[in-house]
């Protein structure tokens, strides 16, 4: 079987645009699989907001995303792209992040050009390292990359700061260092997005919730020639209302029952978790049925 950056660079190569979901853990993953999506993205973003409950501004440590995205390429047989920040220091610090990551079974990395600690994308106060420095951590990610399947995408939060000329100016360096699919973080208009999709390199685009960026469908990105979208906050967007609606209904009630919102059953979600794969692992290996698991 291809492993994880293999099967990610064939799905890219297809014309289409490649829709990766985001998710801060391995139960999300396993609903994105579900789902039928082809590949996920684990987002620092979401991974903060759960692990810490606090903002995306540079708190998680490299080897707390590192763990995070082993668990979620474990849980999945879908390629992962993972979030790494900064990459967490100079070109050294770097190789050990690609090695990390790459141990960890994910299929492709995220770096961005901020001066850490980083912000999330779409927050206010953001900071950009010089050009040339972020060149040199790119091709560090490239160099210390064991399998050239395994993808280096270079961001660029520059276009809020410096202009979207500098941004691009910035993505095309980023390229020239070896980076295998190119990344303007917020632009804000139509053509800011047009522009960036006719770039001579594999580019993604980012369907934040912020209103910063334009919303476009998988076909009109595919037309203006993205080759990656991913998702960040759908799935954790989503969940926040029914949990909130759930509590205030055991809240002022008393009562589980009646819930206002749909709740998967029992069956369901240890289904999900992958029950029967267990029970049918455990009988492979000689355990007494009596004492395989079951609902």
């Amino acid at each position: 079987m291809a492993g994880p950056g293999r099967r990610l660079v064939e799905l890219l190569d297809r014309p289409e645009v490649l829709a990766a979901p985001g998710v801060p853990d391995a139960l999300s993953a396993r609903l994105v699989a579900e789902a039928g999506f082809e590949a996920v993205y684990m987002s620092g973003d979401a991974t903060t907001a759960v692990r810490l409950g606090m903002p995306d501004v540079g708190l998680l440590t490299m080897s707390e995303m590192v763990d995070n995205a082993g668990r979620i390429a474990d849980a999945v047989d879908l390629p992962v792209i993972a979030d790494a920040d900064t990459g967490y220091g100079g070109p050294v610090n770097v190789r050990r992040t690609v090695r990390d990551y790459e141990r960890a079974g994910v299929a492709a990395i995220q770096m961005e050009d901020q001066v850490w600690p980083k912000r999330c994308g779409h927050l206010a106060g953001k900071r950009v390292i010089p050009a040339a420095e972020m060149a040199a951590k790119v091709k560090a990610a490239v160099d210390a990359r064991r399998d050239r399947d395994f993808l280096v995408i270079a961001r660029t939060d520059a276009l809020a700061i410096e202009g979207f000329q500098a941004a691009l100016d910035r993505v095309a360096l980023y390229g020239e260092a070896g980076a295998d699919i190119l990344f303007v973080e917020a632009p804000t208009s139509l053509e800011q997005l047009a522009t960036i999709g006719r770039l001579p390199a594999r580019t993604m685009y980012n369907a934040s919730a912020s209103g910063r960026t334009p919303i476009l469908d998988t076909a009109e990105l595919t037309r203006l020639g993205f080759a990656l979208a991913i998702y960040p906050g759908q799935a954790l967007f989503a969940a926040i209302p029914a949990i909130r609606a759930a509590l205030r209904h055991i809240r002022l009630t008393g009562d589980p029952r009646g819930m206002p919102v749909p709740l998967a059953g029992f069956a369901d979600y240890v289904q999900l978790l992958g029950i029967d794969e267990v029970r049918a692992f455990e009988a492979a290996h000689g355990l007494p049925e009596d004492q395989q698991v079951g609902i």
